[in-house]
């Protein structure tokens, strides 16, 4: 027994002197490791005789308790000690300013198409939506493009493949969002069906697009914001008011010149292009082009059921892109589809 005393004390002020878990393992193993003091009286008890067997196991059983209960302390004591060493390293120091999170942003399309869809709905349009996978009819043949028209071809227009990978006829991804008004008339058309009037419609189609196209102007994907107003009494003079109107309000100019030069386009008829001078800054005397428009063709109305012998209208389409290149000063389009960042935080 007093063996068995010396035993204990020893472990414990050995497991003391031990500063990490490492060393208190090892010292462990000279206790009750295979080969340690305890493990080895435990051994020995098989050599002593049957009466004492039993009084000296329970003693080497109480001594071997107290030596793993001081070993669980000392563990306990270097689990803590270790903690507040690291609690120390890491101190935060609560004086000081907090980081704070980034600011983020809008994209600055994203800023542009808010804008234009505001100065809109000012006026009385509404903002219709669609889907980006379209038909050949609702992008083409109920816009009076024929099937010989270059917009057609797959150099030109992203078409998709059907489950074999091949070519699934008449479906694509939107070369423009013209088809968003062809729904909405469509739409429009059959709510108000037997009544002896059809409302006006006046709506804009943002959203993106896509076309096989890349360089500095033009990206494979990129946005339109086309516009459509359909009434009995609708002219090309609602038109150029409407145009001049919002060009002089998006780029807060009042001196912003804006012309209308004769073009063509398979939906409308006449048909223009739309350009602007700006009378200061950088761009101060030049033409710039920045839409198309023209009074809707009336084979177009025909296609949605509307008789275009009682309704007439115009529609428009712009590149918000472009628009913002000019409102921000970027030379550009890729930079707005790059990613990157340091471009991106001029705009918050």
């Amino acid at each position: 027994m007093h063996n068995l005393d010396q035993i204990i004390q020893a472990a414990t002020s050995a497991f003391a002197a031990t500063d990490d878990h490492a060393a208190l393992e090892q010292v462990k193993a000279a206790y009750l490791g295979k080969s340690g003091q305890i493990t080895g009286l435990l051994k020995g008890l098989a050599q002593l005789p049957t009466d004492e067997r039993k009084t000296a196991g329970a003693a080497i059983n109480r001594a071997k308790e107290a030596v793993e209960s001081a070993l669980e302390e000392r563990r306990e004591a270097i689990r803590r000690k270790t903690l507040a060493r690291k609690l120390a390293a890491e101190a935060l120091d609560v004086t000081l300013p907090g980081r704070g999170q980034a600011r983020g942003g809008l994209h600055p399309v994203t800023r542009t198409l808010e804008r234009i869809e505001a100065l809109f709905r000012s006026i009385g349009f509404e903002v219709a939506d669609g889907p980006e996978i379209e038909s050949d009819f609702q992008n083409f043949t109920a816009l009076n493009t024929p099937e010989d028209h270059p917009a057609r071809s797959m150099h030109d227009t992203f078409y998709l493949l059907d489950e074999r990978g091949e070519v699934a006829p008449g479906v694509l991804l939107r070369t423009h969002t013209s088809p968003i008004q062809v729904r909405y008339m469509q739409a429009h058309v059959a709510r108000h069906a037997g009544q002896a009037r059809m409302p006006e419609i006046r709506v804009i189609a943002p959203g993106r697009v896509y076309r096989v196209d890349s360089d500095a102007t033009h990206s494979p994907m990129f946005h339109q914001v086309e516009g459509l107003w359909i009434g009995e009494n609708v002219s090309f003079a609602d038109l150029k008011g409407v145009i001049a109107d919002f060009l002089r309000r998006f780029f807060e100019n009042d001196d912003l010149r804006v012309r209308f030069r004769p073009s063509f386009f398979p939906f409308t008829e006449p048909s223009a292009e739309i350009d602007v001078a700006f009378m200061s800054g950088p761009l101060e005397g030049r033409w710039l082009e920045i839409a198309g428009c023209g009074m809707v063709h009336p084979n177009v109305l025909r296609h949605v059921a509307i008789d275009p012998e009682n309704y007439i209208g115009f529609a428009f389409g712009m590149g918000p892109d472009r628009l913002t290149m000019l409102r921000y000063g970027v030379n550009d389009l890729r930079l707005f589809y790059d990613g990157d960042l340091r471009f991106l935080r001029q705009f918050i």
